[in-house]
């Protein structure tokens, strides 16, 4: 009996000790959205500069997580400075935080308040994002259908310059350009510079395109489409996309948007404004 009794005290003790050792970290976003069944969300505590994930979880097409608590290491818990959430393969299991990095924030006492505007995510506020675009298809002879294009450009003095005024991203993201028809978003491609050519042309005709972000639908028309198609009563947006990207819709953060009248002109400028409705969210420790 004694040997018993010394055997189950020393076990309370160990699970005793095991509890003593771990706590409950609390998260709690606004705005995330669902990544599919490709990608998942990882949390990531800095403690003496190292990161320490504190777990994966997806979210809903409502936005709700699969988990929001998360049972760590005491210590760790104690001596983060930094929590960090980044956008992971479903699939791999790397010791080390992606570059998609879309939240942080610093602890202060027992709580860190997430933005993307921290030095450790997307370290800006899109505050100064401004833009404009004009709808016309130089990429064929036709001038019939020049509301058929969308391109990022201002040619209001008379030469055309870049139309977009868009922070530099860090790496892990990349802007892309979308026409919306009917409600449908379909893109004109992503760029990193907005005084250069974006990175594909599927939909341009056989001419050469100005050297800014933009797209003319004129052929391949995508499964929903008719090309060309008129943009007027759509919509321009600027979004910034996750790399690499699984989706074929613009993702959560899209800076800036300009509604594109049904009674528009061509070679017009049309101005954009901001759409600053980013992701937010608080750790509590």
């Amino acid at each position: 009996m004694k040997i018993r009794s010394i055997l189950f005290l020393a076990i309370v003790l160990v699970m005793s000790s095991c509890s003593d050792d771990e706590t409950s970290l609390g998260l709690n976003f606004q705005g995330l959205e669902d990544l599919g069944s490709s990608y998942v969300y990882e949390g990531w505590l800095i403690v003496d500069g190292s990161p320490i994930s504190s777990g994966r979880f997806s979210v809903d097409s409502n936005g709700n997580p699969s988990q929001s608590d998360f049972e760590l290491n005491q210590e760790d818990v104690d001596k983060a400075s930094t929590f960090v959430l980044t956008i992971e393969p479903a699939q791999e299991d790397d010791p080390a935080p992606s570059d998609v990095h879309i939240l942080a924030g610093d602890f202060s006492g027992s709580s860190a308040s997430l933005t993307v505007d921290h030095p450790a995510a997307i370290d800006n506020d899109f505050g100064s994002a401004d833009g404009v675009f004009i709808l016309a298809t130089p990429t064929d002879d036709d001038a019939s259908n020049e509301d058929s294009g969308i391109w990022f450009l201002d040619n209001s003095s008379g030469s055309p310059q870049a139309g977009l005024s868009l922070p530099e991203l860090p790496a892990g993201w990349i802007y892309e350009g979308w026409a919306v028809v009917d409600g449908t978003p379909i893109s004109t491609g992503t760029f990193s510079s907005a005084s250069r050519a974006d990175n594909a042309a599927p939909f341009s005709g056989p001419l050469n395109g100005p050297p800014y972000p933009g797209e003319d639908f004129l052929v391949n028309a995508p499964s929903g489409f008719n090309f060309p198609v008129s943009l007027f009563g759509g919509a321009g947006v600027i979004s910034i996309e996750p790399v690499p990207d699984n989706s074929s819709a613009p993702f959560t953060l899209k800076p800036l948007v300009g509604e594109i009248s049904a009674n528009g002109e061509v070679h017009s400028v049309v101005s954009m404004g901001q759409n600053l409705n980013f992701p937010t969210g608080t750790v509590n420790r």
